[in-house]
């Protein structure tokens, strides 16, 4: 996620040449925010609580571009007789309607505009009146034949009975998540689009009527006149496969989620405004608290070929919309997009802003699964994997705006809502995750997560896999392990010749271990040799099991026979972990070389074992354990300041310095109590210069 002051930077950079976004349109850009009457310091004045909360539950602070643009210049534009059209405190810039020149040079004059670029080269079509809409030209709407059959599956799954919608959310494994609860309530989704025709008459959504769950609607494409539920027909195509919910025909993949109705798209024509409108529209989202918003939309070409975006363009960093969807992102929202519908022409890349690093693309598949030939591709201009992941796109039940039945689209711009739904239920079961997590948690569950390409991305998401990854399952671990120690084997087992010197008190709460625990006895239980620490560590492999990684560490007691013991001097260790991968353990000493498994630990009757004497490959890592005869192998001892390496510090720094004294020492390396000349040339001499394997 790009930091706010780059994109700052970058609005600046990329959108400084134009000003003038459609016919009479300008777009005024301000040079500050000086004397605001708002501060960061009370975000309540302009974030609703939920947004704060957002902010808060991400780690987000409140920044300069949070803060609304200052009310003077704004009274000062519209003194000037210009219609302000919609206002950008993200880019720190109104739009404005205007015929008046005149009012253009007041505005220009102004000490706080940047610019309004009056001079603008730009030759723009002022008598269209319908325009080639490129994103919306490749989509088709008809009868469920188009996917093969795969739609006519009708039945009850679970908790909803999804009629013809079964096949788009059972390929997800969404309904899976339906049938534990999370079904998007209480969630909101903004929906940013080009119309709503009739969802506030068609039975599909009168369930979200009924429920209070429409939220509210604005519209930035006709401020002064909205016209949310008389325009443009694809918002409601785009609602109904999240919100529908009209059991045995249609059922979303968010029933229970809120909706903000949005209007940011022009049907009529295509200019640069058109994103510039869509920024306002997801700063109103990002004020309102939404979680998610829905993005059927993507820009490539204009009617006017001066604003055409190109190839390069495609970087994440350039276009306006792009900007702005990344910095809603940068908010706690998650933003899924339509990679676009550009696959089978002679620009078959995403659009704008599909190609941003924190935007969640939605490419397209069938019903089969199999990848659809109109759905964008990728890679991005800077080599970015896109579309991030796909859903079904070709054939996915919609609803008809004009007279409620239900039949199907063919277009990204139903495989993004898809997603946009499930992505709801999926946070709503994990809220206590961020846009990023969430994002990163869907790619890795899905089909192609290991080998991610230019037409699937990371491929068909499992949303009860991704579920898995974000909530890991409680293990409850009864350890049994075994180890050897060399400095106390004694050809058999080992010595307790310390067993009357040992602390009651576990003796690993000072460096290099720092281990905080309050492992504690009366007296030490017999036949136990040492104090032990043990970590267990969750990983997907041994060498990235590095300290991080770490579940959880205690104190132990190593018996004569090799156990590792709970403070009883019998039980095993009992663990409750959250696993995500593979479940490795740790063993470290005071003056051996620490060890770990180099095999995941698994179970067997309720106990997981592990046995490193074993052989030298229980151990991860060259020449980790010393084979101390018999077919026995155990920890290397001559470590005496437990640093990992045994080097000339352990004979300075520890044996010197204790040699000829008797008591539980460092430099003991055979651990017969006493610190002599059989330490230093039967242990530290001859196994100078062995370290420990364990991944830090």
């Amino acid at each position: 996620m790009k930091k706010t002051s780059t994109l700052l930077l970058s609005i600046l950079i990329t959108v400084a040449s134009f000003s003038q976004v459609a016919p009479d349109k300008y777009h005024v850009r301000f040079t500050d925010k000086n004397n605001s009457p708002y501060s960061i310091d009370n975000p309540q004045a302009f974030l609703s609580q939920r947004a704060i909360d957002r902010r808060e539950n991400q780690n987000i602070p409140i920044v300069e571009n949070d803060l609304p643009v200052n009310p003077d210049y704004l009274d000062s534009i519209a003194s000037t007789g210009v219609t302000i059209l919609n206002v950008s405190k993200w880019m720190n810039s109104v739009t404005v309607y205007t015929t008046d020149q005149n009012a253009l040079d007041v505005i220009d004059a102004f000490a706080f505009v940047q610019s309004t670029g009056k001079n603008a080269s730009f030759k723009y079509l002022t008598n269209k009146e319908e325009s080639s809409k490129p994103f919306f030209e490749n989509e088709s709407y008809g009868d469920f034949s188009e996917d093969g059959g795969q739609n006519n599956d009708k039945g009850i799954q679970g908790v909803y009975d999804y009629g013809t919608a079964l096949n788009q959310i059972q390929m997800l494994n969404g309904d899976s998540l339906h049938d534990l609860g999370y079904d998007g309530a209480g969630m909101i989704i903004a929906v940013l689009d080009a119309g709503f025709l009739n969802v506030n008459s068609l039975s599909v959504f009168d369930s979200l009527w009924i429920n209070g769950q429409i939220l509210g609607s604005r519209d930035f494409v006709e401020p002064q006149s909205p016209n949310i539920f008389g325009s443009h027909y694809h918002g409601c195509m785009v609602l109904s496969t999240m919100g529908a919910n009209l059991p045995g025909e249609m059922v979303g993949t968010a029933p229970q989620a809120d909706y903000w109705l949005i209007r940011t798209e022009d049907a009529a024509t295509e200019y640069l405004i058109e994103e510039l409108n869509w920024v306002s529209g997801a700063e109103l989202a990002d004020s309102l608290g939404a979680d998610v918003i829905n993005s059927s939309l993507g820009y490539t070409t204009f009617d006017d070929p001066g604003q055409n975006h190109t190839y390069a363009d495609m970087d994440g960093n350039t276009t306006p919309i792009t900007i702005g969807a990344d910095i809603a992102a940068s908010k706690g929202i998650l933003v899924t997009n339509s990679a676009g519908n550009s696959g089978n022409s002679s620009w078959h890349y995403i659009g704008a802003p599909a190609d941003g690093d924190s935007v969640f693309s939605i490419g397209s598949v069938n019903g089969s699964g199999v990848y659809t030939y109109f759905s964008s591709t990728g890679p991005t201009y800077d080599g970015r994997v896109k579309p991030n992941v796909v859903a079904k796109g070709q054939g996915t039940t919609i609803v008809n705006p004009w007279d409620g039945s239900i039949y199907t689209g063919n277009g990204t711009s139903f495989s993004s809502p898809v997603t946009a739904g499930m992505v709801a239920c999926l946070w709503q079961a994990n809220p206590g995750k961020t846009n990023i997590e969430i994002m990163e948690a869907i790619q890795q569950s899905a089909s192609q997560a290991n080998n991610p390409d230019s037409l699937l991305g990371y491929g068909i998401p499992n949303y009860m896999v991704a579920k898995r990854l974000l909530t890991p399952v409680i293990h409850f671990v009864s350890l049994n392990v075994t180890i050897m120690l060399e400095g106390a084997f004694n050809g058999t087992d080992m010595d307790t010749y310390l067993n009357n010197q040992l602390p009651l008190n576990q003796p690993y709460n000072s460096p290099p271990f720092n281990y905080p625990g309050s492992e504690s006895v009366v007296a030490i239980p017999s036949g136990v040799v040492d104090w032990v620490l043990v970590e267990l560590r969750d990983a997907p492999s041994p060498d990235l099991a590095i300290p991080a990684k770490t579940l959880e560490r205690k104190a132990a007691f190593l018996k004569n026979d090799g156990s590792v013991v709970d403070m009883d001097g019998t039980s095993n260790l009992q663990f409750s972990l959250p696993i995500s991968d593979s479940l490795y353990v740790v063993i470290l000493h005071r003056n051996h070389l620490g060890i770990i498994s180099n095999t995941g630990l698994t179970e067997n009757g309720g106990i997981y074992p592990y046995d490193f004497t074993s052989g030298a490959g229980q151990a991860f890592g060259a020449n980790a354990q010393k084979d101390l005869g018999g077919g026995v192998f155990g920890m290397i001892s001559g470590d005496a300041n437990a640093d990992g390496s045994i080097d000339d510090l352990d004979k300075s720094g520890s044996w010197s310095l204790e040699t000829g004294f008797s008591g539980y020492l460092p430099s003991d390396l055979n651990m017969d109590g006493e610190s002599n000349n059989v330490d230093k040339n039967d242990y530290w001499q001859i196994n100078k210069g062995n370290i420990s394997q364990v991944p830090e």
